[in-house]
């Protein structure tokens, strides 16, 4: 039985990063047809309304303390407002292949931020991850800005960003150390998601007085609502049902999942072309999660 669950739970990490790797790819459709704030606004206006009722269904208003309260905020601002920010608009520079790769290197520049903030103990295995999800991230760069179609300083801006939003993320994941033994995931979702909206509000209510929602496709508002639903609500869920059960190393792991669903869908619906240095910088990035999944081995163990 626990095999089972242990495997069910795993399954439920994959397709929730499967998920999250299809949320690059819907990205880069999103900003072909909505401005980035009012896109975000619009997404997490329908997290909210869908995760403010499960709250209160599942769990009630629980009483979350003052300083729970501000770095959920802190979460909200760099993992919800500037990683989308960020993601975005470096998305309307680089390929949804690129971002997607990139994006995957959130758990090398994660342990580089706990060392220096949490002050967390450092290790080989962490030392090693990290300089080979760098290598991979310079190579995917590097060949892109030779090769790139479009003016290189452009497209290395689009990736440049794109880092931006992993170093936001990784921020997210550190403040989140601070309550998610206080504060339920379900709780978190919520109120992280309303802080979201607050955020992106007053740049996306001036973006949508000049914009021609009339012009709007059916396909179009299903990008929206799959931000909204699928991203931001269901995969958080399916996430935090799978890390509960499964042990750090693996979630580690299966993050590998992320650069293969971007890239794959990437090829499959934008029609973007995979080159060779594409699944060498990949294949650095995985080494870095096999080594940075033997960091969490070791911290488990001590």
């Amino acid at each position: 039985m626990l095999l089972n669950d242990r495997l069910l739970a795993s399954l439920k990490i994959i397709v929730a990063i499967i998920i999250v790797g299809s949320s690059v790819v819907a990205g880069k459709l999103i900003v072909q047809s909505f401005p980035v704030f009012l896109a975000s606004e619009l997404r997490f206006l329908i997290a909210v309304i869908i995760l403010v009722p499960l709250l209160i269904k599942v769990e009630g208003i629980s009483s979350i303390q003052k300083k729970d309260f501000l770095f959920l905020f802190l979460q909200a601002l760099f993992g919800v407002f500037l990683f989308n920010i960020f993601m975005l608009y470096g998305l309307t520079k680089a390929t949804a292949i690129e971002g997607g790769l990139i994006t995957s290197t959130i758990p090398a520049v994660t342990g580089v931020l706990s060392f220096f903030i949490l002050k967390e103990k450092i290790t080989t295995h962490l030392v090693i991850g990290i300089l080979f999800a760098i290598l991979g991230t310079v190579i995917i760069n590097v060949y892109g800005f030779l090769t790139s179609a479009d003016s290189g300083s452009s497209f290395l801006f689009g990736n440049l960003l794109i880092i931006a939003a992993v170093i936001s993320e990784a921020l997210f994941i550190i403040f989140g150390k601070f309550v998610t033994q206080r504060v339920s995931p379900l709780a978190i979702s919520t109120v992280v998601s309303v802080f979201g909206a607050i955020l992106f509000l007053p740049i996306a209510l001036f973006e949508g007085r000049q914009f021609e929602f009339k012009e709007v496709t059916i396909t179009e508002w299903g990008l929206v609502l799959y931000f909204g639903l699928v991203v931001t609500v269901i995969a958080f869920i399916l996430m935090h049902q799978g890390v509960s059960k499964v042990p750090a190393s693996t979630t580690g792991v299966l993050t590998s999942f992320l650069p293969m669903s971007s890239t794959i869908l990437s090829v499959v619906i934008l029609g973007e072309e995979i080159l060779s240095l594409h699944f060498i910088g990949f294949g650095f990035i995985l080494i870095a999660v096999f080594f940075l999944s033997k960091q969490e081995i070791t911290g488990q163990a001590e």
